[in-house]
Parts: structure tokens; C-alpha cells; sequence
């Protein structure tokens, strides 16, 4: 019986990426967070604590301009979106926080969509 579940894995491997990967007022931190169904990114400013952009498959706009939320088209879509979000206010360059999972598949597709939509990682 293993000790710890999936989830508390990937948990523990986010803290340890997360005594590297700092979000500064000039690069801030493009956060992921992916779920079953959805997938969220954030860009974070660490040291004022503040979330700067964030782009989100929840939102009803985005819902029914996708149609299915859990896949690497929304993915790619989602980095797009947090790009266009972010080149509004004056971001260019950010630094890539994968939440502790691994850079293949949604969360390969989120950077791909952020880099084509000009952000810079």
C-alpha cells in the first residue's frame, strides 16, 4: 500500500519547484493548475502576493467557444488567452511554474499556446 496518493506527490514535487521558481514584479510567475475536466494559468506576482492575469476553462465565454474544457486544443486556447491577457498589461516575460506535472501533454500544449501568443519562457 503506497504512502502517499498521486496528488500528494505531485503536491511535494511543486513545493521543491517552488523553492526555485520565483515570480519577480519584472518576470512574473505563470502558474498552472490542471484538474480532470478544466485547466486554469495564473501570472503571479511572488512578492507582492498578487495575481496579475489569470484565463481559466471555467469561464462561460470560453466554455461555449471550446466545447470540451480537458483537452490540449483548450489547453493550447488557455495559453493563448493568459498571452493576450498578459501583452495587455505590458507583460512579456514571465517564468514557467508546471504546479508539479510533468511538461507533456495539456501542460506542454498551455506553453506552446503562451509562447505563440508572444509571452517569453
Amino acid at each position: 500500500m503506497a504512502k502517499f496518493s498521486r496528488r500528494d506527490a505531485r503536491e511535494r514535487r511543486h513545493e521543491r519547484l517552488r523553492q526555485r521558481v520565483i515570480g519577480t514584479p519584472e518576470r512574473p510567475r505563470l502558474n498552472v493548475y490542471r484538474s480532470l475536466h478544466h485547466i486554469h494559468a495564473q501570472i503571479i506576482d511572488d512578492s507582492a502576493g498578487h495575481t496579475l492575469v489569470a484565463a481559466s476553462t471555467v469561464e462561460p465565454e470560453l466554455r461555449a467557444k471550446l466545447g470540451s474544457t480537458g483537452n490540449k486544443d483548450a489547453a493550447k486556447e488557455i495559453g493563448l488567452i493568459v498571452a493576450q491577457r498578459a501583452k495587455e498589461k505590458g507583460i512579456t516575460k514571465v517564468v514557467f511554474d508546471r504546479g508539479g506535472y510533468i511538461y507533456h501533454g495539456r501542460i506542454a500544449s498551455l506553453a506552446e499556446g503562451a509562447r505563440e501568443g508572444g509571452l517569453e519562457f
